[in-house]
């Protein structure tokens, strides 16, 4: 393993001499012109002296762009260590990764990634023992690895793979058909799909999905979406030709998704909206699966909107659902659509201490992943809720999710096969897939990941410590065993803290987390408000006029860290991404003086116009809106981009997002940065305030493995230079 002291000493004493600039002070930010738009909330008004940074396609804007990424690639390229951080960590990265298999026609898929290669690619085999055929590579489909991969299902007979492939980190997907046997697309092309599931009828004849109708402007991917609907798209078709299965057109903001069974009887379609948690369940019973009836009803099985439920399974005509109603932590239901009315509703699995995340049928039983203070837990139940035992896991960890594929909860099988695949890993722990079988209670390692890294040398523990009005809240921490606690460990702390979102100890990417750990670094994770971890009630204690919880969370976070000798103000970086990007720029406003180091990523900035773009309004069930006089009041309190504080010492700060992101649109963190750099130029011992805007890249799904290593190289030698530490 390649030692760092050196270089990292020698950083350290070029740093010392502070030959780049290192406060706002001495930092000659690009123009931004302030306009004098005044928006008038119900008496009060606000004005957004950068409205213009909205029409992101515009010159002014695009000039905007181009000078601050000149300004931040300067100040980034002259920074020592960055060279060595970057070669360490394409070190770190390069090795062989696996996707969790699942098994479809009598075969087995995976995705595998060789180790720096832009993105993963599918690959296909008869049995565990036969050589893996490489089915779909998505390197091959742009010289930059800029289209990804975003889903796949094979259909029941295992002869066609349909998958989802986006260009450029969009949401916005395209879907395609591939023959398994020989390789080749066919015709079939799907545009104008996001947000969307993908469901073969038993037949293997086609596919369910939900589409939105083609913008009509040339802006129109980043405006906000409407009337999306479902449509059956058959196979050898054009999809002029597919079936309209359902919308509800005066609801234009409702959301629909289908499933099918895994007998194939029946269609499951899931309609959510953007003001509540809530969702809907309907059903169409499709009769023969081998000849669906795409012409049959669609039936409400639940029509009420008082709680999340999806369906898990069903044994025939019964259905079971998890659901959080009246069980804030989940339960799972049996529905008998003979007899649906909620008072023939049977309980198979209540209510627990532990709030159950997901479930599956794989061998004729639940598989119930659930979390026990963060941590996750696998236990089996019959049919009837009888308990069948635990699944041993390794110890403190997570059962981690796929992103693609039909292991999306990190747990993958058949209800008809009692072999079941599950990926554990941890923070210093690299990922490993174990094959069970829940007949024998044998387990075995499907794959191990090997890795230029020690994970002997680190440990993870977990405590617990007290939120601004006494809340008791969760906190990881892992850092180098025989750490000495003298206040003086740099520490990165990562928080989120909103939509249901559980923060488990897993890897989403792991080389930066190792450096950083190899660097002497300690790193946090707390289990916010808003999160998921303790349930439907922990996640509301964190929304709407409740988010200040989130918030003094995360700073309570830093407080116990600071008292308990960790680490002290000036060694800490904060770290948070979407939602976590709002709750970076949040506190930073509220404790400027919390931290050394800031990175708010992605983030939702303007509290007051977010739900005017893109998928926004569907985030009203978390924040409120500010249409509504009520809301305006708590989201303006609070709101990174209204909130800053002219004149105030700001950590530094390196901002990033992608100049087309169309999950947060990224005027969110142009409007951010051009508002702090305005407000910290020429305050001494202030900022810097970069922004670090990438080309051909969105949110963060997809993004290029060249990409993110260039991005988080920036990261760390921008953290490196402002903590002006010699790291070990």
């Amino acid at each position: 393993m390649i030692s760092f002291k050196f270089t990292l000493m020698a950083a350290a004493v070029l740093l010392g001499g502070r030959a780049l600039a290192a406060d706002s002070g001495t930092t000659a930010y690009p123009a931004s012109p302030r306009g004098r738009v005044v928006d008038d909330y119900f008496g009060t008004k606000v004005p957004d002296p950068y409205r213009w940074l909205e029409d992101i396609d515009s010159p002014q804007t695009q000039a905007w762009v181009a000078a601050q990424n000149r300004l931040t690639s300067d100040f980034l390229g002259k920074l020592p260590p960055r060279a060595a951080l970057r070669a360490r960590l394409e070190k770190l990265w390069n090795y062989a990764r696996y996707g969790l298999p699942f098994k479809e026609g009598g075969r087995y898929f995976f995705l595998k990634n060789d180790g720096l290669q832009n993105q993963s690619a599918l690959y296909v085999q008869p049995s565990l023992d036969a050589a893996p055929r490489l089915l779909l590579d998505p390197n091959a489909l742009a010289k930059d690895g800029t289209v990804a991969l975003t889903q796949m299902e094979v259909s029941p007979d295992g002869q066609w793979l349909a998958y989802g492939l986006a260009v450029a980190g969009s949401d916005w997907n395209e879907f395609h058909v591939r023959g398994v046997v020989d390789g080749q697309d066919t015709a079939d092309v799907i545009k104008w799909v996001k947000f969307s599931s993908l469901a073969w009828t038993k037949d293997s004849a086609g596919f369910f999905y939900s589409r939105f109708p083609e913008p009509s402007d040339a802006g129109g991917t980043y405006s906000e979406l409407a009337h999306q609907k479902l449509y059956y798209h058959h196979l050898g078709t054009p999809q002029s030709a597919d079936r309209l299965v359902a919308e509800i057109p005066d609801q234009p903001k409702w959301l629909l998704t289908a499933d099918t069974t895994e007998d194939g009887r029946y269609a499951i379609i899931a309609v959510e909206r953007g003001d509540k948690d809530e969702n809907l369940l309907r059903y169409i019973d499709l009769g023969d699966p081998h000849a669906p009836r795409l012409d049959a009803p669609v039936t409400p099985l639940i029509d009420v909107w008082d709680a999340e439920c999806g369906v898990v399974g069903n044994d025939g005509p019964v259905f079971f659902v998890l659901t959080n109603l009246d069980a804030p932590r989940r339960r799972i239901i049996a529905i008998d659509t003979r007899a649906p009315g909620q008072k023939n509703w049977k309980t198979l699995v209540p209510e627990g201490p532990d709030v159950i995340e997901s479930a599956q049928i794989i061998g004729g039983r639940f598989v119930v992943k659930t979390l026990h203070d963060a941590q996750d837990r696998l236990n089996v139940y019959a049919f009837d809720g009888t308990p069948h035992g635990a699944i041993p896991l390794p110890g403190i960890g997570a059962v981690a999710e796929e992103l693609t594929g039909n292991g999306t909860d990190g747990i993958s099988g058949r209800a008809d096969d009692p072999e079941m695949f599950y990926r554990f890993e941890s923070f210093s722990q690299p990922r490993v897939i174990f094959r069970y079988n829940l007949d024998t209670g044998k387990s075995d390692v499907w794959h191990a990941t090997q890795v230029d890294f020690d994970p002997g040398a680190y440990e993870t523990t977990q405590v617990f410590y007290p939120s601004r009005d006494g809340t008791r809240v969760p906190m990881f921490i892992t850092h180098k065993k025989g750490l000495k606690l003298d206040g003086t460990n740099p520490t990165m702390l990562y928080g989120y803290g909103g939509f249901d979102v559980s923060l488990t100890p897993s890897l989403r990417a792991p080389a930066p987390l190792w450096l950083w750990l190899e660097l002497g670094g300690v790193y946090a994770q707390p289990n916010l408000r808003g999160g998921g971890e303790y349930g439907e009630a922990w996640h509301q204690a964190g929304t709407k006029e409740r988010k200040q919880n989130v918030f003094d969370d995360f700073i309570g976070a830093a407080e116990w860290l600071f008292k308990n000798g960790y680490t002290s103000p000036s060694h800490l970086v904060i770290s948070g991404g979407s939602n976590g990007g709002l709750l970076i720029g949040a506190v930073v406003n509220q404790r400027p003086d919390l931290c050394r180091v800031a990175w708010p990523a992605v983030g939702v900035m303007d509290m007051l116009r977010f739900q005017k773009f893109t998928i926004g309004w569907a985030w009203v069930a978390d924040y409120g809106s500010s249409d509504d006089s009520t809301a305006f009041k708590y989201l303006y309190a609070y709101s990174p981009l209204h909130n800053v504080k002219p004149g105030a010492k700001y950590p530094a700060i390196l901002v990033t997002t992608a100049d087309h992101d169309d999950r947060v649109y990224p005027a969110h963190s142009f409007k951010y940065t051009a508002a702090l750099q305005a407000a910290t130029a020429g305050v001494p011992g202030s900022g810097p305030v970069l922004i670090r805007i990438e080309t051909r890249a969105g949110h963060g799904a997809g993004k290029p493995t060249s990409k993110v290593i260039d991005e988080s190289a920036d990261k760390l030698a921008f953290a490196l230079h402002f903590l002006g530490l010699d790291l070990k």
